[in-house]
């Protein structure tokens, strides 16, 4: 078992394709990943499960890995309800709270799709106006505080920081295509990009919120969160009204979508 729980997720899974619906019994949805290089191992100790649920879900992997062993699996009925509630450090839930506004935006991406006019000035203004959001919002005011600040508190090398952050670059390079696209009027990889940074970024945030900032905020110290807190201020500081200026972007793009 040792050799697996030091194995990539993605290739366990790959290995053993039950192991993915009983990864989503517990609501750990390792299958939709796009990066999946986490280690078995990890990705159980950072969803913070109960002792007798952990134990309950390892005696499955373990029976999915092995099944002609002789392994107590606990006997469940249906889906396992892992019921989680999330309590944040006053840092963390800015984080946690940025990404409402993130989520709207991106909740928005299919009608930006579905009318998407290139043809325009206006059009292609639209999509621009999204991409600042983006690129000021999301990755320079949002993300810069986790690479910068956040992450630096851990080993940045270990499995799972490196699956966000490569969850970062992956969505900058979708940016990258989209203004490409946006520049040669091309509908098609325009609408592919924006339906792709959507998809990645739905997940990223799930897991961030669910996964990746419990675990941090069952590991740094209060000295840390301190620090953390004064650094975040400091960034505000410096980005002025931008949750005002951006908050007020999506609200016009929802009232011209969706009312």
């Amino acid at each position: 078992m040792e050799k697996y729980l030091n194995k990539g997720i993605k290739d366990v899974i790959i290995e053993h394709p039950t192991l993915e619906a009983i990864l989503d019994d517990y609501d750990i949805g390792c299958g939709t990943c796009m990066v999946g290089t986490c280690l078995l191992k990890d990705i159980v100790k950072v969803h913070g499960l109960p002792p007798d649920t952990e134990r309950a879900l390892m005696s499955r992997i373990t029976k999915a890995i092995y099944p002609d062993a002789e392994i107590d699996v606990p006997e469940e009925d249906g889906k396992t309800q892992v019921e989680r509630t999330f309590v944040y450090s006053p840092p963390i839930q800015i984080l946690v709270d940025e990404h409402k506004l993130i989520k709207r935006l991106i909740a928005l991406i299919p009608c930006i799709t579905e009318s998407l006019d290139l043809a325009t000035e206006s059009g292609r203004q639209l999509v621009l106006d999204g991409i600042d959001f983006i690129k000021t919002y999301a990755d320079s005011f949002h993300h810069a505080k986790e690479e910068d600040l956040l992450f630096k508190y851990f080993d940045e090398d270990s499995e799972i920081v490196s699956a966000f952050h490569e969850d970062h670059v992956r969505a900058r390079d979708h940016v990258k295509n989209i203004l490409e696209g946006v520049s040669d009027q091309d509908r098609v990889k325009v609408a592919e990009h924006l339906e792709a940074y959507n998809e990645l970024l739905q997940g990223h945030i799930k897991r961030e919120d669910e996964i990746l900032y419990p675990w941090m905020d069952r590991n740094i110290s209060s000295e840390q969160e301190a620090e953390l807190a004064s650094s975040f201020g400091e960034v505000a500081d410096r980005f002025g009204d931008v949750n005002e200026r951006y908050e007020a972007f999506v609200q016009r793009l929802e009232k011209s979508f969706l009312d």
